[in-house]
């Protein structure tokens, strides 16, 4: 089970709209992770290439740069289960592309900018964990 600290998930709900704002601001991208993510692999070679890997590489040293920081350890818990870690893996892909983006994508920019589409993709992001969450600790 994970902590809720209030002080830190501001401090990073205010990073990640800063990033999203300076990355709109100067780019004229949405900071959406699976569109950046998938734009560094072929057949993408443009001129924002350097600045996609600039993110992705960004999102890897933050917990390091913070654990450096602080001296805390950044512990993460992901499941041993290789096969359903390969079935989330190709569901969330696979969701990312039929829904043209991810919950970092509409959540936080399509909202923002009022899109409808990101709004019924946001209700259906959280409405399905939601149930997820309820199956798996009040019915398995």
């Amino acid at each position: 089970m994970t902590e809720f600290t209030p002080l830190a998930s501001l401090a990073g709900g205010a990073l990640i709209g800063l990033s999203a704002v300076l990355l709109m601001a100067f780019e004229g991208r949405i900071a959406g992770i699976s569109g950046i993510a998938g734009r560094l692999l072929p057949p993408y070679g443009d001129a924002g290439f350097r600045s996609r890997l600039a993110f992705v590489i960004g999102l890897i040293a933050a917990p390091l740069a913070y654990g450096f920081a602080t001296g805390a350890p950044v512990t993460q818990t992901v499941s041993s289960n290789v096969a359903l870690m390969v079935a989330a893996g190709l569901l969330v892909g696979f969701g990312s592309v039929y829904g043209n983006g991810c919950t970092s994508g509409h959540g936080v920019c399509g909202l923002s900018r009022l899109s409808a589409r990101s709004l019924v993709a946001t209700i259906v992001f959280m409405a399905t964990a939601f149930v997820t969450v309820f199956v798996t600790h009040h019915v398995l």
